[in-house]
């Protein structure tokens, strides 16, 4: 069958490869010029004007990505050369905070909370007995449930500089907003169900170089076509297949952002108002990263957690990473401000601000801010996600699709494997 995918995030990276492994024609359409959706490289320039490529965010991946590095592996990508694989740190910049030691699961866990630095024993003992309680539930809750419901009984402490930071990481999203069934899904995966799972997966390279161009150019290879530049107009129903922008398909997968699937849906006049509908009503938060010039820094970790308030404060970063430690220049530094709000151009002050009160930066120069406007979907309790299936022989992909997880590179890739199965079928 001849397959048309229209978009090349880690999404239709994903689902091009798997219908290319089944024997399909395959065909990537892709608006951008370069490839991997909202985790891609950027062409970036020093102040003096020279090149300087950055990301679009800092993203990480975790041990528990077992569908991405399986990817990985296919493509023959080495993962242990282009991530740096350490285990999961929410340190603070003077040390405290939580670092999970080379044990078996789940007793790095414990010995992660035992040992953390700048927490009473009532501190540990309420993570414990949290634990223990999402354990028994086989981490499930009510639907309905924020993150900060479920961690009423944890100390403030704990809340402050282990359970916040590690849900705005991973979910994007505000503990009093975020959806404590997800959080525990996630918490399950990583933390309880394989040793190594909770290992943080820092990229040493661009996120495009990391997978997304590395896979078309396997499908390239193997005879599928790829159009960078191409923003797909209309879709059109043959009866026995589809028409994209008049050329003929056998199957579609919209693996493009949930409005821009709508879109395309609509564009069909075929009925699937309900698809459209959910796609549509999904909220959206924004990152913003700033990339920060601070002559002579070098972190005591590669990833540090910062003492953040709310995005409008004088603390907006949750996170700073080290690029020099990470493949990239020495001295610059990467700034996390996830689930952001308000101006650029004050928010990257803030952040220079911040940079030299917690991490003691001298005369920090701010390189250049990146503003996701839409990074990820709100991650709301109870929240109704769109299913893979739009209309017959047209499938949606991406991490936005209904599934266990928040809006991450594995989901994206795990509802790209599926949607390109659907339509083998």
């Amino acid at each position: 069958m001849k397959i048309a995918v229209i978009g090349a995030g880690w999404a239709g990276c994903a689902a091009a490869v798997e219908a290319t492994q089944r024997g399909q024609q395959v065909t990537v359409f892709e608006a951008a010029r370069i490839p991997g959706g909202r985790a891609r490289r950027v062409d970036g320039q020093w102040p003096d004007g020279s090149a300087l490529p950055l990301d679009n965010g800092q993203h990480i991946l975790i041990g528990a990505y077992s569908e991405t590095l399986r990817l990985m592996s296919e493509l023959e990508l080495d993962a242990d050369s282009l991530m740096l694989r350490l285990p999961l740190t929410l340190q603070f910049p003077d040390g405290a905070g939580m670092r999970l030691p080379a044990l078996p699961t789940p007793l790095d866990a414990l010995a992660g909370i035992l040992g953390a630095r700048g927490w009473s024993w009532r501190d540990k003992g309420s993570l414990l007995l949290a634990a223990l309680r999402w354990q028994a539930a086989g981490f499930r809750c009510a639907p309905q449930l924020s993150v900060a419901q479920l961690c009423r009984n944890v100390q403030r402490t704990v809340m402050a500089t282990l359970i916040e930071p590690l849900c705005v990481a991973a979910l994007n999203t505000p503990a009093d907003r975020a959806s404590a069934q997800v959080f525990l899904r996630v918490l399950r995966d990583a933390l309880f169900s394989q040793s190594g799972g909770s290992n943080l997966l820092l990229p040493r390279t661009d996120l495009s170089a990391l997978l997304p161009e590395a896979a078309l150019a396997w499908v390239t290879q193997r005879g599928g076509e790829l159009q960078l530049g191409a923003r797909v107009q209309t879709l059109a129903t043959t009866g026995s297949g589809w028409q994209v922008d008049g050329v003929a398909f056998d199957r579609v997968i919209l693996a493009c952002p949930p409005g821009e699937a709508a879109r395309l849906a609509q564009s069909s006049g075929l009925p699937c108002e309900d698809w459209q509908a959910q796609a549509r009503a999904l909220q959206f938060e924004a990152i913003t990263t700033v990339y920060v010039s601070a002559s002579g820094s070098r972190l005591v970790q590669p990833m540090l957690a910062l003492r953040a308030s709310a995005p409008d404060s004088e603390a907006p970063a949750q996170f700073v990473f080290d690029r020099g430690q990470l493949g990239g220049p020495a001295g610059l530094l990467a700034f996390v401000v996830s689930a952001s709000t308000g101006d650029s151009a004050a928010l990257t002050q803030r952040v220079l601000r911040q940079g030299a009160q917690q991490l003691g930066l001298v005369q920090p120069v701010a390189v250049q801010t990146i503003v996701e406007k839409r990074a990820t979907f709100a991650c709301l309790p109870g929240m109704l996600r769109p299913a893979s299936q739009v209309l017959p022989g047209l499938l949606a992909c991406g991490d936005y699709i209904a599934g266990p997880y928040p809006a991450t590179l594995e989901g994206a890739v795990r509802n790209g494997r599926d949607a390109a199965v659907l339509a083998h079928a």
